[in-house]
């Protein structure tokens, strides 16, 4: 199940959710887990190898634009997981849930953004110009990420 549908099943209009519940304290571990790394990973990869790659031939528009949308979405990532790493730890007051709902949608927001760029302008352009070759270097780079 991803995290999406994780999060609509455990919505909280009235109150902060109960972190003694061991589904939201996981779900708080996961997020946590998937914003400091897989977020990360994906974007360094996509720094340190594709948009080169996209650059030197002669690409590089997209890839400045998807890394300062990159610059202005890892840092609301890496908050949201050190908010859900202290409310798995202490529980939410009313203001902690406030910040992490508001930085939350912030998140989802800016996220939803930028992977429709990626599915319509980034993916296509890769499918068009990359050969097999590249794509299995590609990979293998991104596997070697951390």
């Amino acid at each position: 199940m991803n995290f999406t549908n994780r999060i609509s099943q455990t919505r909280y209009r009235h109150g902060s959710p109960d972190t003694g519940d061991r589904i939201v304290l996981q779900l708080l571990f996961d997020l946590a887990t998937a914003m400091e790394g897989e977020i990360q990973r994906h974007f360094a990869f996509e720094e340190k190898h594709l948009f080169p790659y996209l650059g030197a031939i002669g690409e590089e528009a997209i890839g400045a634009h998807l890394t300062d949308e990159h610059v202005a979405i890892r840092p609301i990532g890496l908050h949201i997981a050190a908010l859900a790493r202290e409310a798995a730890a202490r529980g939410f007051d009313k203001a902690g849930w406030d910040e992490f709902r508001r930085s939350g949608q912030e998140l989802c927001e800016r996220l939803q953004g930028h992977v429709q760029k990626e599915e319509m302008a980034l993916l296509p352009l890769i499918e068009e110009i990359m050969d097999a070759d590249t794509e299995a270097h590609l990979l293998q780079d991104y596997l070697r990420t951390v």
